[in-house]
């Protein structure tokens, strides 16, 4: 549980991390808002999904841009950390991607901070 503990306190600091600072972050990262409108899109996420920050951010993460998450597996783990306001999870996951699909590692983290949910993609 400790362990836990610190990668939760570790995660909440990414909020307070600058644009430029996400950037430098080795593995995708996404923040959410509670209805998956996507605020932060990381250069390392634009990379592996072929899309820019400007073309993402206002959009909806799991009807406009990754529909394929748009799943109980995903989705489903979304909603209900919301809804708990509450979320700290790991799973494996295959974005079926037309230009680039991959295998992956997710982590969802409900930060309380900024009421958001951060989606944190490590390549597999």
């Amino acid at each position: 549980m400790q362990e836990l503990d610190e990668l939760a306190g570790l995660y909440e600091r990414v909020d307070s991390l600058p644009s430029k600072d996400l950037d430098k972050l080795p593995h995708g990262t996404i923040q959410l808002d509670a209805s998956g409108k996507i605020l932060n899109f990381n250069r390392y996420e634009s990379e592996l999904s072929n899309l820019s920050a400007s073309e993402v951010i206002g959009k909806n993460f799991f009807r406009e841009v990754a529909p394929c998450a748009n799943v109980q597996e995903f989705f489903g783990r979304f909603q209900a950390g919301v809804k708990a306001k509450q979320l700290f999870v790991k799973f494996r996951y295959h974005f079926a991607f037309k230009q680039n699909p991959r295998n992956v590692l997710v982590t969802l983290f409900y930060s309380a901070r900024s009421d958001s949910v951060w989606v944190f993609v490590q390549p597999m």
